[in-house]
């Protein structure tokens, strides 16, 4: 197997064994100067399970890339594009409250 099908093939393969709808999984790779970059498109219902809970599983994925990577000489990088019509909210527009807030949610909690 080649550099080229290892590491794109490799990502193509792990996504579409956690996803729902593996149809919509789409990976393209790109080189230039800064190393391999490796574009990942889903369906919008299946990005909670390619991200995973905090970020385990991207991170877990970019790991094993960088990891196929170093034993070929390159660099290679994972992006994950986020689908349209996703309902996230940017991290500015998450709700945030003061310590004392969070007290007094602990203190009605007791």
């Amino acid at each position: 197997m080649t550099e080229i099908i290892q590491d794109r093939d490799f990502v193509e393969y792990v996504v579409k064994q956690i996803v729902s709808n593996s149809d919509a999984v789409k990976v393209e790779r790109k080189i230039d100067e800064m190393g391999v970059l490796i574009t990942l498109d889903v369906a919008p219902e299946d990005m909670g399970m390619v991200i995973g809970r905090e970020g385990a599983t991207a991170k877990a994925l970019r790991t094993l890339l960088r990891v196929i990577g170093a034993k070929n000489n390159a660099r290679v990088n994972l992006k994950i594009n986020e689908p349209e019509g996703s309902t996230r909210e940017p991290r500015e527009a998450a709700v945030k409250k003061s310590i004392d807030e969070v007290v007094g949610d602990i203190e009605n909690l007791i």
